[in-house]
């Protein structure tokens, strides 16, 4: 194949990189979180809507139990990493200026990370009592 009729760029040749070798990965996984996220929301709703009225022991109490601490540890990691996946497109896609791009990205990793430790932090918390 001549130059005139390759499309693929110099960087990607050297790479060995095609159109397919690291986006479709991406793709699934952001398709599989978004899925999983489905049921997780229901339940989260549910959870939200049993704890409307409720004073603060009794939430404390439901929120504390292991089955619903698994289900919004479940539903929290799960919506963050889709998060992560989300803005990373939107970045990649948008963000032209190189530097800016790599300071955002990274930006959008220490904020999912931050917020992910956090979420895991307090749903733990509550659930072990300490």
């Amino acid at each position: 194949m001549n130059d005139r009729t390759n499309l693929r760029t110099p960087l990607s040749r050297v790479r060995h990189l095609g159109s397919a070798h690291a986006g479709t990965g991406h793709f699934w996984r952001q398709r599989l979180t978004s899925v999983a996220l489905i049921p997780l929301t229901i339940v989260f709703i549910a959870i939200v809507v049993a704890l409307l009225g409720r004073n603060h022991a009794a939430t404390a109490q439901i929120l504390g139990s292991a089955p619903v601490a698994i289900l919004m540890l479940l539903f929290v990691l799960t919506g963050i990493y889709h998060m992560w996946l989300g803005m990373q497109v939107i970045v990649e896609d948008y963000v032209h200026h190189e530097l800016v791009k790599i300071v955002t990205l990274m930006a959008n990793t220490f904020f999912c990370a931050a917020l992910g430790i956090a979420c895991v932090f307090a749903v733990l918390k509550l659930s072990f009592g300490v």
